[in-house]
């Protein structure tokens, strides 16, 4: 007596073989629409301004990078590489600090209790709700009040504190720091400052570098915060700079390949940063665990 399998019913290993196939086509689909914007990036900035405007950007004919980097490099007397180290001074420095203060204050209010310590808290969790440029203007007046305008510290200020970097780093304390290690550590004499830095603080290393990398890409993205803040040229960061150079594109064709160009080289560090990184996280997963 022969049986026959229910109809519309494939074999188990074909049905995963096409789920896997599923999956795969998806995941390469996303992948080319995000990096469909970088390809035409490295690809335009081997243009000059004919060759962009004539849209054939995609095309490596007439390549020029060395061209286009050499007028970036002598434009302004090389304004472009001052904007640059500003935009890492900003970005790098701003965000290690706000990372550090993030995680020292996740720390304690993960750790101690203390009077009104909740109520606190979601005063933190309400500056997550309020949007940056709603503060732009309040943030300007103070520093006008304050002497800041116009000078690095009018960008530097206002974003050494994270109400979200607070939050993912109570997170990571709760999971990633045992009550029990602390306790040893105070058992063993060691006062609160030594335990947090000491025992705290390479335990959540990895939520260290997450608020790290959130901060970064956001302070080197930022163009608000400089736009309100800044006006001299020699303060710009990059975002600011290059605005400032495609605005005058629409009048001068010339600066489309110094745009360009300059957009490229602005997403190397974001790269650098992300690749060199990354290694913390993996190095994480076994982060807090009590032997």
């Amino acid at each position: 007596m022969s049986t026959t399998a229910p109809a519309g019913t494939g074999r188990p290993g074909q049905s995963r073989w096409m789920s896997k196939t599923a999956v795969n086509g998806a995941l390469l689909l996303a992948s080319l629409y995000m990096l469909f914007p970088l390809v035409w990036l490295v690809t335009a900035a081997t243009k000059d301004a004919g060759g962009l405007l004539g849209g054939d950007a995609f095309s490596f004919e007439g390549f020029d990078l060395g061209g286009n980097l050499a007028r970036l490099s002598d434009y302004g007397d090389g304004i472009y590489f001052r904007w640059y180290l500003n935009s890492l001074l900003y970005a790098g420095g701003g965000a290690l600090v706000c990372s550090f203060v993030c995680v020292a204050a996740g720390y304690a209010f993960e750790t101690y209790d203390f009077r009104g310590k909740e109520k606190l808290f979601g005063v933190v969790l309400m500056g997550v709700l309020v949007p940056g440029t709603a503060l732009a203007l309040p943030m300007y007046l103070l520093a006008t009040e304050t002497g800041l305008v116009n000078t690095y510290g009018a960008v530097l200020v206002p974003v050494l504190v994270n109400p979200f970097g607070v939050y993912l780093s109570r997170v990571f304390c709760a999971g990633y720091i045992p009550g029990e290690a602390l306790e040893a550590a105070r058992i063993d004499g060691a006062g609160e400052l030594r335990t947090f830095f000491s025992v705290g603080l390479p335990m959540v290393t990895p939520g260290l570098v997450t608020v790290f990398l959130f901060q970064f890409t956001a302070i080197w993205n930022n163009f608000f915060l400089p736009l309100v803040m800044l006006s001299d040229q020699r303060l710009f960061p990059l975002s600011l700079g290059l605005y400032a150079w495609n605005s005058n594109a629409h009048a001068e064709p010339g600066f489309y390949p110094l745009v360009v160009t300059g957009s490229l080289l602005a997403v190397v560090p974001l790269v650098v940063a992300f690749v060199s990184l990354q290694r913390h996280w993996k190095a994480g997963l076994t982060a807090g665990s009590v032997k």
